[in-house]
Parts: structure tokens; C-alpha cells; sequence
């Protein structure tokens, strides 16, 4: 396994990356940044993928066109409106923020990608980004991934960022990444938006197929209300200034590579739904012993969006029967008779945000609570403890297969509601 160290910068991290974050007041309240951009000093190869979601913001839709070639330099984001259901005119505002970005970096519109997140069905002045994107480039330095990580939040309350440095071809790589995400979290790629930035160098193509692989695992595992954004994007930008071969075909090379874009989107995954909005725990459910890679994460997440779980979780409630009730549901063949449930968590952690590099869930308590097919005797006080932990991880074998599959989400609490009851005003 290719050794790959945490270190600091988010998307700045990798060679001729900058980056910033400025105040447009987008939303009038806003009192953060909420615009960032994004730079890569050299045209990048890109990749990307998007919500499933048929209603779709026109920020996705612009950029799905503008990344059809495989190339791009920039990425310009707002916070604060979504950019969605707002028929020609989100259409033109989308494009003239991609036009003044492309004027002010000195490149093609066709070459910026546009993110926008906040209230769906609301116009938003356009004016606000271009009277100051000038500002916006002015700005762009190695340090300014702490401006920008801030710009994309809406209802987050952490920031969401991490960088690796690895090797390929005896040349030093980096990857750094940023993201949001706390509500309307039911990733289903193809309101989460999040960029990769890396230095490797390999092609459109093969960036394209790594970056769809590894989806499938990490952020498609993530679940925090069931609800698919309109504006869900990824986008992955290889810059080539590590000055690897770069990776053409499914060698070493790509292996390496693909491993360490698991490792990063896995811990962004864990940030979000960690984050989730109102959340009080991170809840990770791995499925062992299914028939297959997609079965057992089909299971798991089907436990992870059960609202029922996810009450149970808030109550710290080991109410296994609720997680079977999940799994009977979701279409999925398992055998009952042959499925046992534990409860693990680790008292001494931290919370995922300060400790993402070592951070385990499993850890100094387990409780089984059901055992092929047989409830078992329940210590209710020891049950109360584990599931309190700020990590809690629900871990289900199966006697159907040697397959496994791991989901994350977090559990449903009263301020959920409050957040969402009056999310626009």
C-alpha cells in the first residue's frame, strides 16, 4: 500500500494552485465570505461529476458543458443562492461569472467551472460578483484556501478541507480537497458542492474513470436527510506540475493514484456527515458478509437513512430492531436468520474534525445486540454509553456472501427542524 501523509493547504497544496475567499453579500445577512476562487497558474485536465437530481441548478448545467472537453483552469463559487429553478436569467448569471472570472484570470470562459449553493427558486444580482472579482483575483495566494473553505459553507459548521502528499514515478504528488455540505444530503452523483485540486499529471480520461470509481464508496456512501441536491458537484483538477509520466491507462501508476483520491474523498465523506445539520454524532455503519460490494452498501446505507435509525441514534436508543426493519426494505436478498448487529464506539475520540488522519470508530467499547437472528440480553446502561459517544458505529454481519460496504450519516435532532423550518428567512 502506497504511503500517503496528511498535510496542510486544502486545495492549495499542490504546486501552482492558489486560491481565495471574499464577502459579496450574495445574501444580504451573510456576515462570512461567500465567494471563492479557485486558480490553477497552468490549464488543467479535469473531470467531474453531478447531482442525479432532474432539477438542476445552472451551475451545473453550465458546467457540464464547459468540462465536456476535458479541460478547465478555474473554479468560481457562491454561497448563499442556488442558482436553481431560475429559468433564463440564472442562465445568464451563471455564464457572466464565468465570463468575468475568465476575463479577470486572463482565460476562456469555456475553461471556468461555476458552483453556486444556498436557496433554490431566488434570483441573485450578478452584479455583486463582478464588481468584485477583481478584488476576488487580487487576492489568489498559496494561504488562501482558508479564505475560500469558508466562502462555500451555508449551514456548516465546520469548514471541510484536507490535503495528502504521495509519490508516483519517484515524483512527490499532492492532492488537496475542499468541500460543504451539512443539509439536503442524500449524495446520488453520477446541496454538496466540493473540488480536488492535484498536481499528478494524468489524462482527461483516466482522471474521469478514477474519479466515477471512487464516488462510489465515499461520498455516494453518505446520507444525512435522504434529500438529493439540486446542485451536487465534484470536480477534479490535474494540473501535470509534479512532473510524473502521466498516467494514461489502469498501470501502477493509476492504482496509486485512485488509492489516494479513496483516501481523501473517504475522510471528506466523514466530515459531512459529521457535520450534518443539527447533528449531535457521526454514525457509520459497516455491513460485512453480502453477496456483493453493492449490496452490503446498499444495506448500510439504508440504515444510515432510516429516519427511525436516525431517531434512535439521537436517543442513543440500541433499537436494532429498527435497523433490520431498514434492511428488509431496502430490495436487497439477506437472510435474517443469519445477520447479527453490534454497537462499537471509542470514548477517547475526538471529534472527526480534529483528528481525520488517525480517527477510528471502532475503539474501546462493543456491545452485540443481536445474534443470527436472536435477540440478545441487552446491558441498556452500557448500550446508553456507547451510543452517546460523539463516533458511533453500527456494524452488521451477514452470512449471505464475503462481501463488505460501509455508509456514514449522523443522527435526527430537534435543531434539524429548526434549521430547515425557516432555512430562508
Amino acid at each position: 500500500m502506497q504511503k500517503i501523509n496528511f498535510i496542510d493547504g486544502g486545495v492549495c497544496a499542490p504546486n501552482g494552485f492558489t486560491a481565495n475567499g471574499i464577502l459579496c453579500h450574495i445574501k444580504e445577512s451573510r456576515t462570512k465570505n461567500d465567494t471563492a476562487l479557485v486558480f490553477s497558474e497552468k490549464p488543467c485536465n479535469v473531470a467531474g461529476v453531478f447531482t442525479k437530481n432532474r432539477v438542476q441548478a445552472e451551475s451545473v448545467k453550465l458546467t457540464r458543458k464547459n468540462i465536456a472537453d476535458g479541460k478547465a483552469q478555474a473554479l468560481i463559487a457562491i454561497s448563499g443562492n442556488a442558482n436553481c429553478c431560475t429559468g433564463a436569467q440564472g442562465a445568464e448569471n451563471a455564464l457572466r461569472m464565468a465570463q468575468c472570472t475568465a476575463k479577470e484570470c486572463g482565460i476562456l470562459p469555456e475553461d471556468v467551472v461555476v458552483y453556486s449553493t444556498g436557496v433554490i427558486g431566488a434570483q441573485f444580482d450578478v452584479t455583486k460578483v463582478e464588481n468584485n472579482i477583481k478584488t476576488l483575483k487580487e487576492g489568489l495566494s498559496k494561504e488562501g484556501h482558508k479564505e475560500a473553505r469558508i466562502a462555500i459553507m451555508t449551514t456548516d459548521t465546520q469548514f471541510k478541507e484536507a490535503a495528502v502528499e504521495f509519490s508516483i514515478g519517484g515524483k512527490t504528488c499532492r492532492m488537496g480537497t475542499m468541500c460543504k455540505g451539512s443539509g439536503m444530503i442524500h449524495i446520488n452523483m453520477g446541496t454538496m458542492l466540493s473540488v480536488i485540486t492535484t498536481d499528478c499529471a494524468i489524462s482527461s480520461k483516466m482522471l474521469d474513470k478514477a474519479l466515477h470509481e471512487s464516488i462510489l464508496g465515499t461520498y455516494n456512501c453518505v446520507s444525512v436527510d435522504g434529500d438529493t441536491s439540486t446542485n451536487d458537484s465534484l470536480t477534479i483538477f490535474a494540473n501535470g506540475l509534479a512532473g510524473n509520466k502521466e498516467i494514461t491507462q489502469q498501470d501502477e501508476d493509476y492504482k496509486t493514484f485512485l488509492e489516494t483520491l479513496n483516501k481523501l474523498n473517504t475522510v471528506m465523506a466523514k466530515k459531512i456527515a459529521a457535520d450534518g445539520e443539527g447533528a449531535t454524532r457521526l454514525v457509520e455503519c459497516n455491513v460485512k458478509g453480502a453477496k456483493t460490494v453493492e449490496d452490503a452498501r446498499g444495506l448500510a446505507k439504508e440504515i444510515i437513512c432510516s429516519s427511525l435509525v436516525k431517531a434512535a441514534m439521537f436517543g442513543s436508543d440500541a433499537n436494532f430492531g429498527r435497523f433490520l426493519c431498514a434492511m428488509g426494505y431496502s430490495g436487497i436478498d439477506f437472510d435474517p436468520d443469519k445477520t447479527s448487529i453490534w454497537f462499537t464506539s471509542n470514548e477517547n475520540s475526538k471529534r472527526f474534525f480534529e483528528n481525520y488522519d488517525d480517527f477510528e470508530v471502532h475503539g474501546n467499547n462493543s456491545i452485540l445486540v443481536y445474534k443470527d437472528g436472536v435477540p440478545v440480553e441487552l446491558d441498556e446502561d452500557l448500550a446508553k454509553k456507547i451510543m452517546s459517544e460523539q463516533a458511533v458505529e453500527i456494524l452488521v454481519q451477514c452470512g449471505d456472501g464475503n462481501a463488505c460496504g460501509t455508509a456514514w450519516g449522523c443522527d435526527l435532532t430537534y435543531d434539524y427542524v429548526k434549521i430547515n423550518g425557516d432555512y430562508r428567512t
